[in-house]
């Protein structure tokens, strides 16, 4: 049997080498850094006969955990919190999205030096503030008039983010133009391959209400993310509404596979490419998804374009100090969300609709399953952490 450092190489043999380092470094931080790294090891371990298999199935994100909820503009143009990363999203159980975010809830408490059985309660509210909302099987949302705690911190920060100085971080002015700023996690890219993505914006912008809008005036490689460290990303600098002051940022992302695609058993729909999976979900989930999120192809080759925006941004878990119950209303506000984003993608291609979800909310002998589930796992992921650690890659 493979150890967990071979599963680990062996998932990640096709990235970027120089970048693959990278994550292998990010994710020796600590053990919270390492879970976010290794979506796939959660669902290589996850029990086949586990009684949260029969849970009803639904649109998941797949990797969820405390840092893939965040801040956006929505397509109405007013700033939302949810769910923000559809990389590994499938149609699965709705129990797996939930076991993934309690046992983050857990490892996080690590990280951040919560004491453990406050570790334990969050989870209890977490789970309490999930079942409550898919009872009722009514659908809302978090902006700004209805955040709490720890989020609407974050979204009342974001009222005086300008697009300018959200340029002026990432740009240089060239004359009366700009250029990306390169730096680590800004990386220059071949001429051969600005051409392609030049190619590529042509033929989409050609189908597009504003051409103008798109059109390129310099292109980078990107470094971010954790799960997705390593895979081919870009970021775009467009003309916007003019230059130098309202241009925008594009994120041209390469789509892949899902990594729970092995293990989950429930039908899949036959997506024209894995961008157009990571897309359809990702509008199907959110309350009101970005203006401009897109999946394109280039030589074939499926990605996920989406804006970057001033108001895109995370919680500060660190925050959390002293302020105990921000960070407990925290966390019951990304239950209910998670929640919310079943009930919103229900009856779509296989998944439950809301009556199915209100029945399964209002019954109790999947809880504790489920919570000595991800005290289990968050077990293992220390452990794993640890030999990962000790290990030289």
């Amino acid at each position: 049997m493979a150890t967990v450092v071979e599963r680990i190489q062996q998932f990640n043999h096709n990235r970027k080498p120089d970048l693959l380092t990278l994550k292998y470094r990010t994710m020796r931080q600590d053990v919270f850094a390492f879970l976010r790294g290794t979506c796939h090891l959660f669902y290589e371990d996850f029990p086949v006969n586990s009684p949260l298999n029969a849970a009803p199935p639904v649109w998941i994100c797949g990797d969820l955990h405390l840092e893939n909820f965040g801040s956006y503009k929505g397509n109405d143009r007013l700033v939302y919190f949810d769910i923000n990363d559809f990389d590994e999203a499938v149609l699965a159980p709705c129990t797996w999205d939930l076991a993934r975010f309690l046992t983050s809830i857990l490892v996080a408490g690590r990280s951040l030096k919560i004491d453990a059985t406050d570790t334990q309660a969050l989870c209890q509210n977490a789970l309490t503030a999930y079942t409550s909302v898919l009872a009722k099987g009514q659908v809302g949302m978090v902006n700004r008039e209805t955040a709490t705690g720890l989020v609407k911190e974050l979204l009342d920060s974001l009222k005086q983010r300008q697009r300018k100085d959200f340029l002026d971080k990432r740009t240089k002015k060239v004359g009366k133009m700009r250029q990306l700023l390169l730096n680590e996690k800004v990386q220059a890219i071949a001429q051969t391959q600005r051409d392609k993505i030049e190619a590529l914006l042509e033929t989409w912008i050609a189908k597009q209400k504003k051409p103008k809008f798109f059109r390129l005036l310099d292109g980078a490689y990107r470094v971010a993310g954790m799960g997705s460290l390593g895979l081919e990303r870009y970021i775009l600098l467009v003309e916007g509404d003019g230059s130098p002051n309202r241009n925008y940022l594009l994120d041209l992302k390469i789509g892949v596979a899902s990594a729970l695609q092995p293990y989950v058993a429930c039908p899949q729909p036959q997506w024209a490419n894995q961008a157009e999976r990571i897309v359809a979900v990702q509008k199907r989930v959110q309350w009101s998804p970005p203006a401009l999120l897109d999946a394109v192809e280039i030589d074939s080759q499926a990605y996920v374009l989406r804006e970057l925006q001033p108001t895109d941004d995370k919680v500060n878990l660190s925050q959390w100090n002293g302020k105990p119950r921000h960070l407990r209303k925290g966390i019951e506000t990304m239950a209910e969300i998670i929640a919310w984003g079943q009930l919103l993608s229900g009856g779509r291609q296989g998944s439950a609709i809301a009556d199915d979800l209100i029945a399964f909310a209002q019954t109790s002998e999947w809880h504790q399953p489920l919570l000595d589930y991800a005290q289990t796992y968050a077990r293992q992921v220390e452990a794993d952490y640890q030999t990962f650690c000790q290990a030289t890659l």
